[in-house]
């Protein structure tokens, strides 16, 4: 009983009360550090007087005055290092150095005294082995105090919170791995519990340290050696490794319910606040089985340096993104529009802080829809490149919505190209989508219907010698984050405790990130010579179940444990899988490998112009069956998918 009590004081003592003590003023250092000096000396003169019988010729001044100056000088230099400013809980290297200096010039000095007094007096202050015996002490005693201060408060400082941090290891055992294994251990409040490095170029059997933890080499699966090590974490350090390699490591680590975090190369390594703020949780975007993009950049500034850039939905998650790469290449004027209005006012604000370029900026707040407020747009700024990235994207709500998506996507896109050819534009490129492809949903096929026209629209005026405008398309998956994409969803799912909807476990899909999407755009843009449709190499489709299982995994929970998984079932227009070319199109190589040419064949501008605007003039007059059965006549290869729409692929006809 009297053990478990006093084990209950000690608890509340080292742990509430001594974990909230402040930090000491410096003078109270300072003071600590002459009574070191004081007690330094005393010790000094008990181990002198007792091997030595001192002679009456070193008795010059009395005892006090005379240990008064040794006091004196080192309190002097304290003061001139500075050696009290720092925090001891918190010392470093750094603070015994200056300890150290500060005492060897304070020995050095009164050696000096010591030899100026005989010099002028004939007589000694002091014996020289005293000093040095008190410089030894001094020295040993103050480094003792921040080593003795510096412990307890690591050892004692979390004793509540012990069991709360995680148990890591890091992956690596050089420069880098070492500067983030400093920067933890000095973390306040502490985040982890440094448990060893691995290291995978070390294959000798011998046992070695680094900070007082064990280096492990990799002769077993990752996965065994945290086991055995009782591990919850691994931090990746180790900046030798391939991306293949590392997908493989955090795969195997996610695969056993081990956390998962990265920290990025580490240029400052005395700068261990920073270190440990720039350690992160492994995001899903780098699992993706991706090659790094490598862009013609020189291609892409000549097209934009100098120039007028119009990119409509500027707002949006791609908008945006095109927004601040264009930037960088110092056009001379871009103008954002869109009809969002705070969107576009805090992308307003973002690109107003970014350093200055000489760009001049202008947001517009208008709607692709109306071709009135956009002629004034292009005959006031008469743009030389349009990045046409506004539409309607969202698949449910375009089925409910078919007008509304041949509104913006359709006719909204019919009134930017036509503008882009009457006011010479240079070049005009479309971002649209693989759902465009063999579409199952109104969306898809209203993106169809836009790149047919856009596309038709070229070939006319290049049939007529007329050529001004290229007109050029931009089609890809899944971006990554974007607006109302599945990996917000999916996180804030994981933040509210579950469940993760799924539609169906076979679902899969194409991804890639906004920056990579916007880089193949800016780059498609600039070979293109008109006419085509360029589809993106989107690396591997992934299933939307493991995607949700590996963000579990990542946020450090157990899928189908802690996080449901549920299953809803195929939304309205929604495939299993997504296609990039249509069944009869075939693909040309490019310089760039990651972008290719869809060879398709166009349609006749007439043709597809009246269909368009019979299309644009039915919208609000009749039935959304009789509108998106219009469509299907448009694009024949659009079969409804989940939807009540499917019936019309059997009719053959339509009364309006």
């Amino acid at each position: 009983m009297s053990s478990s009590i006093f084990a209950e004081i000690m608890k509340g003592v080292s742990g509430r009360r001594f974990r909230n003590i402040g930090y000491l003023p410096r003078w109270i250092i300072f003071l600590i550090d002459v009574c070191i000096v004081v007690a330094a000396n005393f010790v000094t003169y008990i181990i002198v007087s007792s091997l030595t019988e001192l002679h009456p010729h070193y008795r010059t001044l009395n005892l006090p005055i005379r240990y008064g100056l040794i006091i004196g000088v080192n309190a002097l230099f304290f003061l001139f290092y500075r050696t009290y400013s720092g925090i001891i809980r918190h010392s470093t290297f750094i603070d015994g150095v200056k300890l150290l200096v500060s005492a060897s010039s304070s020995f050095v000095a009164l050696l000096s005294i010591n030899y100026l007094w005989q010099m002028y007096f004939g007589k000694k202050l002091y014996l020289s082995t005293g000093l040095f015996i008190s410089y030894v002490i001094s020295f040993l005693l103050l480094f003792l105090f921040r080593i003795m201060v510096k412990y307890m408060f690591e050892r004692y400082m979390n004793i509540e919170d012990g069991k709360k941090l995680i148990g890591a290891v890091i992956y690596g055992a050089d420069a880098n791995a070492i500067s983030v294994a400093n920067a933890l251990k000095s973390e306040v409040p502490a985040r982890f519990r440094l448990l060893g490095f691995v290291d995978k170029f070390n294959q000798t059997k011998t046992s070695k340290s680094i900070l007082n933890v064990p280096i492990i080499n990799q002769n077993r699966s990752i996965h065994v050696i945290m086991r055995a090590m009782k591990a919850d974490a691994i931090i990746i350090a180790e900046k030798s490794m391939t991306k293949e390699e590392t997908i493989k490591l955090v795969e195997e680590c996610l695969e056993y319910n081990f956390k998962v975090y990265t920290v990025p190369l580490i240029s400052d390594w005395e700068d261990t606040q920073q270190i440990s703020k720039q350690l992160k949780s492994f995001e899903i975007e780098d699992l993706l089985e991706r090659k790094p993009i490598v862009l013609d950049t020189k291609a892409i500034s000549n097209q934009l340096h100098g120039k007028t850039i119009l990119i409509t939905g500027a707002a949006g998650s791609i908008g945006s993104e095109i927004t601040r790469q264009v930037y960088q290449f110092g056009p001379s004027r871009i103008i954002m529009l869109d009809q969002a209005e705070t969107p576009l006012h805090n992308l307003t604000l973002e690109i107003a802080e970014a350093q200055d370029n000489g760009t001049q900026i202008f947001s517009v707040l208008a709607d692709i829809r109306n071709k009135q407020a956009l002629e004034q747009v292009f005959s006031t700024y008469k743009p030389d490149v349009v990045y046409h990235a506004a539409a309607y994207k969202h698949v449910p709500l375009m089925e409910e919505h078919p007008d509304q998506a041949i509104y913006t996507n359709v006719a909204g896109t019919k009134h930017l190209a036509d503008l882009s050819l009457k006011y010479h534009v240079e070049r005009f490129v479309m971002v649209s989508t693989d759902k465009a492809v063999n579409p199952s949903s109104v969306m898809g096929a209203s993106k169809r219907i836009a790149e047919k026209y856009v596309q038709a629209l070229h070939f006319m005026s290049q049939k007529k010698n007329k050529v001004v405008t290229k007109f050029i398309t931009t089609r890809f998956g899944n971006v990554l984050g974007s607006n109302g994409s599945i990996v917000p969803l999916f996180t804030k799912q994981i933040q509210e405790g579950g469940p993760i909807t799924i539609t169906h476990p076979e679902i899969i899909r194409y991804f890639m990130t906004i920056p990579e999407a916007c880089q193949l755009v800016l780059e498609a843009g600039a070979m293109g010579n008109g006419g085509e449709i360029y589809i993106f190499d989107m690396g591997q489709p992934v299933k939307i179940i493991d995607l949700a299982k590996k963000m579990i995994r990542l946020a450090g929970y157990t899928p189908d444990k802690e996080i449901e998984i549920k299953i809803i079932g195929l939304r309205p227009g929604e495939k299993l899988y997504e296609e990039l070319l249509n069944d009869n199109s075939k693909t040309l190589p490019t310089h760039n490998n990651q972008i290719m040419i869809a060879v398709d064949t166009w349609d006749d501008f007439e043709d597809v112009s009246n269909s368009v605007e019979d299309l644009r003039e039915i919208c609000g007059k009749v039935s959304n069956e009789e509108i998106v059965f219009r469509m299907k006549k448009i694009v024949p290869e659009f079969k409804s998918m989940n939807s009540v729409f499917e019936t019309l692929d059997f009719r053959e006809n339509i009364s309006l």
